[in-house]
This record gives structure tokens, C-alpha cells and sequence, in this order.
């Protein structure tokens, strides 16, 4: 987490808050040390929603599409901001690299297994990529559910879960364990959906 992102946080956190009222559930199942924070994702807003209802100092690290960077004058905001670029629909062994770096050193990472915005529970895998580093790093898995689409001024909850650390018989995940670990992840987000932080 960079000093940027702490004042980037700090002028733009009012903001998001009073454009999208949100009450967290469970902030105290967020783990000390490093961290997989694992959240569905039904919104474009979900990085920002979520990650400015975390403490400021949380030592947050985001993945983000590749593509973004690419932008004009956003590429390097994101890039002081810390966020991690990754490439879709193929292997990022340096994004991934860079990931299980941060995390070995304290940090969490806000990730979203099903890479990509998802309108209802299943309709997308998983992708191992998570898994992985939740395996080699031994960090556990936060399971966090936002809900909603995120409209102007409409309240939402937004859940963390129990951390869920993934047992594996060997060193490395076979592929069956990949699969077990990514769909139990999953189930564990969706179940939070069932908690409403306003009642």
C-alpha cells in the first residue's frame, strides 16, 4: 500500500460512502497478516466499494485487467495506487509472482475468483489461479460478498466470512483439488448473501 493510496483514500472515501451507503458485517474475520480476500463480483464498482469500507491501513493490494492501464493518465494512477495488473484468459506467472509476493509480506489481495462480472451465482468457474496462491503462499481465504449492483444512493451490505484455509494432500494442488478449493470458495461467498447488515 502506497503513501498515495492512503491520500487517495482519504479524499475519496466520503465520497463513495455517500454515493453508496454501505454497512459491513464481519471486518473482524479479516486476518492480521496476509491475506486472500475473495469477493463475487456483480459491479464495476466492487474494487472501490469494497476496498474503501476497509480500514485506510489495511495493506490492500488489488488485481486489475491489463487493458486499464493501457488508458491514457489512468494506467499510471492505478499503478501509484499500487493495483497489480493482470492479463485475462491466460497465465500471468508475473502477475501472479508479484501477488504471492505481497501477500508472503503481510498484505491482502482483493481478487475476485470468478474473473469477471457475474449477474448470478454459477454462472462462471473459478479460475485456479486463485487457488493457487492461496496453496503456495498458505495465506487463508476470506470469502467477502457485496451485494447488488451498486446503485447511486442504495444501501448494501457487504459481508466477510470466516477465513477459509484450503487443505491439500501434497505441495501443490492436483487438479481435482484446484476445483474442490475454487468451488468451495465460491459457495462460501454466495452463503453470505443471506446477511443483511441493515436490519
Amino acid at each position: 500500500m502506497t503513501k498515495f493510496y492512503r491520500v487517495i483514500y482519504t479524499i475519496v472515501a466520503p465520497i463513495i460512502h455517500l454515493l453508496f451507503p454501505c454497512r459491513t458485517v464481519g471486518l473482524e474475520n479479516v486476518p492480521e497478516g496476509g491475506a486472500l480476500l475473495c469477493a463475487n463480483h456483480a459491479s464495476g464498482w466492487d474494487p472501490i466499494v469494497i476496498g474503501l469500507n476497509l480500514p485506510r491501513d489495511s495493506r490492500l493490494t488489488v488485481m486489475a485487467k491489463d487493458q486499464l492501464f493501457r488508458i491514457p493518465l489512468l494506467g499510471p494512477f492505478l499503478r501509484k495506487l499500487g493495483i497489480i495488473p493482470v492479463k485475462r484468459g491466460k497465465s500471468d506467472l508475473t502477475a501472479v509472482k508479484t501477488c504471492m509476493k505481497a501477500l508472503s509480506g503481510g498484505n491482502r489481495l482483493l481478487v475476485f475468483p470468478e474473473g469477471t462480472r457475474v449477474e448470478e451465482q454459477g454462472d462462471v468457474e473459478a479460475k485456479g489461479g486463485v487457488t493457487m496462491m492461496a496453496t503456495r503462499t498458505g495465506v487463508p481465504m476470506v470469502p467477502v460478498y457485496c451485494g447488488g449492483k451498486h446503485k447511486f444512493l442504495r444501501k448494501t451490505t457487504i459481508v466477510f466470512g470466516e477465513p477459509y484455509v484450503p487443505v491439500i494432500a501434497g505441495r501443490r494442488p492436483t487438479p481435482d483439488e484446484n476445483r474442490a478449493i475454487a468451488a468451495e470458495i465460491l459457495e462460501r461467498i454466495y452463503a453470505l448473501s443471506e446477511v443483511d447488515g441493515w436490519k
